[in-house]
């Protein structure tokens, strides 16, 4: 048997991480057995689907490295294939005309809530004559179509995450609507649990993965594949990725959006590797870096939680910094040219090569994300998830190497107050007026002979160095970060600044 598995997103929204998390699971169940994974888009829903949602759907996953073998198939494609599905539980008295109306339903809701009853149908218009039909027909009334649900029943399926689960007919709400009414006695649109199955076995679905929360529609799907008289497909319903309260992760409650993820500075790398992370252990539980390849071959559902994923934005720092750390010099500099392009710094990126890649070589290490591309979004974002932490940036830790004045922080400020300070930064001045070039060597020799000049402690000259350099007293390697200011002859300027700001 060749694995076939699917992913159905509906284009109601943008490519959202459960989705996406989802996606993943089936990418890599294929993968592992040498299957297909599939892409079927669920557009029926007229009113909410659009184009846009469609495209950044396609964009998020091919961004996320997840290709598909097949589709993307469209639902709103297929719709005489649903009908003629329709006409077929019909024919075969498996399904039924009902003409209830919406005033009936709310009323029997009503009775039902009154008398403490979970609410339901009562299955009223499952056997009505000829002469019944044509009567509600005459008054107007436009039927949908039901499919006949025993109430005896009970449903029962292994699922590949949760074991054996089971159903009783009778909690699934009377027979089911499987197609809106339509005009002079059509068929109205197919409904989702109806589609679903059609699709999956005209796709010839072999594997099932989705979300929890589809635990119950399994159940009633089984019955259509039952009807229809097909193989049902195996089952895995995964676990629901929470927030930090424990609630099911909604872009009302955080950041939902995959796009999101890239605005604020992950590679597709380090998100789809966190995704794999969130409900399932590789083997070796010390090993949590994997490409999508790697985790491929270890990835089993005997090894995927049971129990919702709480989604922690520490560990994706992590996991997004081992990425980064991991690139080479020449990759990572790739990667920031344009966002320093963006920012507005000057530089001819072939003459300056040199240049740009020793300031990635000394700012790499400490880099956990790329920098933003869009601040005003990430303004909203931080509102909608104040669990989100702000890390350097990119652009902002070498705005240093690309613009002649510098700003000091407060702690700058705070430091250049100690005694001995400013003395420090004059003879340093000094020093580099007797320097022809300057060298790793050399420069760690003035910080020496500066301290021993004016007997004071070597942190003290380090720490008026570097407020003097940057208008910071942490940051990246200070000879290093001496050395690329020295090249473009901005290291005397900025420390006869700070003497003139102090003075």
């Amino acid at each position: 048997m060749t694995v076939r598995v699917r992913i159905a997103p509906s284009p109601t929204g943008n490519l959202h991480i459960g989705t996406a998390r989802t996606a993943l699971f089936n990418y890599l169940f294929a993968r592992h057995h040498g299957g297909q994974f599939i892409l079927r888009i669920e557009d029926t829903d007229l009113e909410r689907s659009k184009p846009e949602y469609t495209q950044n759907i396609l964009d998020g996953l091919k961004w996320l490295g997840l290709t598909w073998d097949e589709g993307p198939t469209f639902q709103t494609k297929r719709l005489d294939l649903y009908r003629q599905k329709v006409q077929e539980l019909l024919d075969k008295g498996l399904a039924y005309r009902c003409y209830t109306s919406a005033e009936e339903l709310e009323a029997m809701r009503e009775a039902q809530k009154a008398n403490g009853l979970a609410p339901r149908y009562d299955n009223r218009h499952r056997n009505l004559t000829p002469e019944q039909q044509a009567a509600f027909a005459a008054e107007g009334r436009k039927p949908v179509i039901r499919f006949k649900i025993d109430d005896d029943r009970e449903i029962s399926w292994n699922d590949m995450v949760r074991g054996t689960i089971s159903w009783k007919s009778s909690d699934l709400g009377g027979d089911m609507v499987i197609a809106r009414a339509g005009d002079a006695g059509d068929i109205g649109q197919p409904l989702y649990n109806f589609v679903v199955v059609v699709d999956d076995i005209d796709m010839e679905i072999t594997h099932v993965i989705r979300g929890e929360d589809h635990i119950a529609n399994t159940a009633k799907q089984i019955l259509l594949y039952e009807a229809f008289g097909k193989q049902i497909p195996s089952f895995a319903h995964t676990p629901l990725i929470l927030n930090k309260k424990g609630q099911k992760l909604s872009k009302r409650r955080g950041v939902t959006s995959v796009f999101d993820f890239k605005v604020l500075g992950y590679t597709p790398q380090g998100l789809v590797n966190y995704m794999a992370l969130l409900g399932w252990s590789p083997p070796d539980s010390t090993k949590e870096i994997f490409t999508l390849d790697e985790a491929a071959k270890e990835f089993s559902f005997d090894r995927v939680n049971k129990a919702g994923a709480k989604f922690d934005w520490d560990k994706l720092d992590w996991v997004n910094s081992q990425y980064l750390h991991k690139m080479s010099v020449a990759e990572l500099t790739d990667l920031l040219i344009p966002y320093w392009q963006s920012a507005g710094y000057e530089f001819d990126p072939v003459s300056d090569r040199a240049f740009l890649e020793q300031i990635v070589a000394l700012i790499g290490a400490s880099l956990v994300r790329l920098p933003v591309s869009d601040r005003a979004r990430l303004e909203e974002i931080t509102a909608l998830d104040p669990d989100l932490s702000q890390v350097q940036d990119a652009v902002e830790m070498s705005r240093i190497f690309f613009t002649s004045n510098v700003d000091f922080s407060a702690e700058a400020q705070a430091h250049f107050q100690q005694a001995g300070a400013t003395e420090a930064l004059k003879a340093i001045l000094t020093a580099l007026d007797s320097t022809e070039s300057l060298t790793e060597a050399n420069a760690g020799e003035i910080l020496k002979q500066v301290t021993k000049q004016l007997n004071v402690k070597k942190g003290l000259v380090m720490r008026s160095l570097r407020a003097g350099l940057t208008g910071e007293v942490h940051g990246p390697d200070l000879i290093q970060s001496w050395l690329l200011l020295h090249q473009k002859v901005l290291d005397r300027p900025r420390l006869q600044q700070a003497l003139e700001r102090l003075s």
